[in-house]
């Protein structure tokens, strides 16, 4: 039997509540979070229709992109579009989920990602890397409890460095210590100096698994006081932040690049500038990506693939760089395979529902 808890769990995995942006409402929002999956229902924006469609649909749980609950809510009476979908949603007994900038921020299985991999883009990068929000730890272990004690921290999630986990750094030294009438020692006398040849363990963790780390190591290390230091590191990651930017294997020409983000991101129009040279990096950022401009430019990009461009920010381009404005809804269509591709991978016998309500508020009279 499969839990909304665990949907939430490895979706969190994927793409940690803590990498959202500070102004944004990622998470659970509605329901009962111990509640049965009966089935699921994806999309980018939670409506009252969506809500529709799955009562039809018999799904008990819709994980949206955008959250249907952004601002703060004083009171649920119906009055709006938010509070009628909130209200029948609670009365059909349905949860929702937001999996929102916190998609948007990682490389890997992230919303930028995945608009790289409709374009064919290679060798990406992230466009503003965020801070890296890591730490690192540093404990000393009797040399028989060492692997007892790294394995308990990688299972807590520390040690996971890029494309890689169980990252630590080990020396050998020797500890002392002197335990007074009040303590039980594991090793060594009352009040007699002791010498102890220990491990010494290095390795590190994302700020928000600081407690989850510290309960692992104090449950797996054998002394009655642990010692241990905590650092902040200034590090910056190379696997989390805004936009992504990659390569093509061949450079095109403006139009043929133009064609070719027509056709694969589905597109009926596309706002761009002008622009004289071939594109062979692009830079891209799903949703409203303006801010980026200069770092799409800082970072060589030919073309920058976003959205929500005001007038005047299309002159910023200067010919230097072609911008192609695509729409909001249009830029993270794709959002709603990924989340069930994720989903997919760790549950294989869940078949979500991908809505075929459409939920984007901008039409186009041709």
């Amino acid at each position: 039997m499969t839990l909304i808890k665990d949907i939430v769990t490895h979706l969190e995995r994927i793409a940690p509540l803590q990498l959202q942006e500070n102004y944004d409402n990622s998470g659970f929002l509605i329901g009962n979070i111990d509640e049965k999956v009966n089935n699921i229902l994806v999309c980018l924006d939670c409506t009252e229709a969506v809500i529709d469609e799955a009562i039809k649909k018999q799904c008990n749980l819709i994980i949206s992109h955008h959250p249907i609950i952004f601002k703060g809510l004083k009171k649920i009476t119906g009055s709006n579009y938010i509070e009628k979908t909130i209200l029948k949603a609670i009365q059909n007994g349905i949860s929702i989920y937001a999996i929102h900038t916190n998609l948007d921020n990682v490389l890997q299985n992230g919303v930028n990602s995945k608009i790289a991999e409709k374009l064919m883009l290679k060798n990406l990068k992230v466009l503003r890397n965020a801070p890296s929000q890591l730490a690192k730890l540093i404990t000393f272990v009797p040399n028989e409890y060492a692997d007892k004690v790294r394995e308990a921290l990688f299972a807590a999630g520390a040690g996971k460095i890029g494309n890689y986990d169980s990252c630590s750094f080990n020396t050998e030294g020797k500890g002392t210590f002197k335990a007074n009438e009040n303590a039980n020692p594991f090793k060594g006398e009352i009040n007699k100096l002791h010498f102890e040849n220990e491990i010494k363990i290095e390795t590190v963790f994302p700020v928000f698994l600081k407690n989850k780390i510290i309960s692992a190591l104090q449950s797996a290390h054998p002394y009655e006081e642990v010692a241990y230091d905590i650092f902040m590191m200034l590090n910056t990651s190379n696997y989390v932040g805004s936009g992504i930017v990659g390569e093509f294997q061949n450079s095109l020409k403006v139009t043929e690049f133009l064609n070719l983000l027509k056709r694969n991101m589905n597109l009926d129009v596309i706002k761009y500038t002008q622009f004289d040279k071939e594109i062979k990096k692009v830079a891209i950022c799903g949703g409203s990506g303006s801010f980026l401009l200069e770092d799409a430019k800082s970072a060589g990009a030919d073309a920058f693939v976003t959205s929500d461009f005001k007038y005047h920010e299309f002159f910023d381009g200067e010919n230097n760089i072609l911008i192609c404005d695509i729409g909001h809804y249009e830029s993270e269509q794709f959002t709603k395979e990924l989340i069930i591709e994720i989903i997919k991978n760790k549950f294989p016998n869940f078949a979500p529902v991908l809505t075929e309500t459409k939920t984007n508020p901008v039409k186009y009279f041709y």
